[in-house]
């Protein structure tokens, strides 16, 4: 034993003098702390979230934040261009169109939208936001029949399979959070209208306003020229050629914050998806997820990029047209607080002014497929519930007066 011990510490000491032979520039010493992140970027949305939302959200957090860690539920776009047997084998399974199906179940209620609205939104409750005397008024919903969106029943979190091509090579649905399409509907596209989708890609609601068959003219832009590239993927896996013409669709890459420099006063409908912290996104995946600690300036400025390109797409549309904001986080500072900042800026500064049409009609046509959050005093909202796990999606919907 002791010859074992000695026969050690020599070999322990010539390591050691090895060691002290190799040059410094060779020898490697882990150092944990600053090569691996404490927390990954899951964990800290997560933290992030619990403590903003349970004080924003209070009651519904619990339920909100159970939904959220678990599977998400799509609905299937379908593509009014394509010829595929899909949609009989999906009718087949239980599926519905929630378009459809909320339109039997709203009207002929529509005359008493007035009546329907809730107590705080008459004008006084939102006289801090439209600014010159803009009262918030029911929105009168006229749906395209061309949109079409299956998702399962309530419960059911049967997934989708992928889409198939038909003999011309267009896929026959895309997949997509359901409650993504109300921004499209509550957009209210009608014949002749142009559309400008300021932030556009991965390119979903893009392809929904396509469908309607009503857009003369569609301007979608992405400040991403990887993202805009996918967008063209998109369009061209489920739109005819015929349609994707130059006199009828652009594509661009610019930066939407200065798009009022570009085109002012030029279309009828606007779209303005932000870029937001993506909350469902920032708790399931840590690739590419802006609670990274490499993001953290870029976080913390998203609420005055959000309120620039608003602003941008109030600048673009013309006056009479309407301009939509949407988001995929529970954030008030990034949804109401935008919103309020945004209008409050063009006022001041273009003499703009603007009304807040309410879209409680649409959140009431449509309550028995998503949960809606009560009480916002501004925009309706898509909370993730696990009976229907859509959203969270954000909406607001505002009419340029001058």
């Amino acid at each position: 034993m002791g010859l074992f011990l000695d026969t050690s510490r020599v070999i322990f000491s010539r390591v050691k003098d090895l060691r002290a032979l190799t040059s410094k520039r060779h020898r490697v010493k882990g150092k944990w702390a600053a090569t691996q992140p404490k927390q990954p970027p899951t964990r800290m949305a997560l933290q992030h979230f619990d403590a903003t939302y349970s004080a924003q959200l209070g009651a519904l957090w619990p339920s909100i934040r159970v939904a959220l860690l678990s599977e998400r539920k799509y609905g299937a776009l379908l593509n009014h261009f394509s010829h595929n047997p899909d949609v009989e084998e999906l009718q087949g399974q239980g599926c519905k169109d929630f378009i459809s199906n909320g339109e039997a179940f709203m009207f002929p209620a529509s005359a008493d939208h007035h009546s329907e609205l809730r107590p705080e939104e008459d004008s006084s409750s939102v006289s801090t936001v439209t600014h010159g005397g803009g009262i918030r008024q029911p929105s009168p919903l006229r749906l395209s029949p061309n949109i079409r969106c299956l998702v399962f029943p309530r419960g059911d979190i049967t997934r989708f399979r992928p889409a198939r091509p038909d003999k011309f090579g267009l896929l026959s649905y895309y997949l997509l959070d359901a409650a993504s399409m109300l921004p499209c509907l509550a957009l209210d596209v009608q014949e002749s209208h142009t559309v400008l989708d300021l932030c556009a890609a991965p390119g979903g609601k893009a392809l929904a306003l396509l469908q309607t068959q009503s857009v003369r003219f569609l301007c979608a832009n992405d400040l991403s020229v990887s993202r805009t590239s996918r967008l063209k993927r998109v369009l061209h896996s489920y739109v005819p050629k015929a349609l994707l013409t130059d006199d009828k669709l652009r594509i661009t890459s610019f930066d939407g914050t200065i798009w009022g420099e570009i085109e002012r006063n030029s279309f009828d409908r606007v779209l303005v998806d932000v870029p937001c912290t993506t909350d469902r996104h920032s708790l399931m995946d840590d690739d590419n997820n802006i609670f990274s600690r490499s993001r953290v300036g870029e976080r913390r400025s998203l609420p005055q990029l959000q309120a620039q390109l608003l602003l941008a797409g109030i600048l673009a549309a013309c006056p009479g047209g309407d301009v939509l904001y949407s988001t995929c986080t529970l954030s008030a500072n990034q949804n109401q607080a935008v919103v309020q900042q945004a209008v409050q800026l063009a006022e001041e500064q273009h003499g703009i002014q603007l009304q807040v049409i309410s879209l409680r009609p649409l959140a009431q046509m449509f309550s028995n497929t998503f949960h809606f959050a009560p009480n916002l005093h501004l925009g309706e909202m898509v909370i993730p519930h696990l009976a229907a796990n859509f959203g969270p999606i954000y909406l607001c919907k505002l009419r340029r007066l001058t």
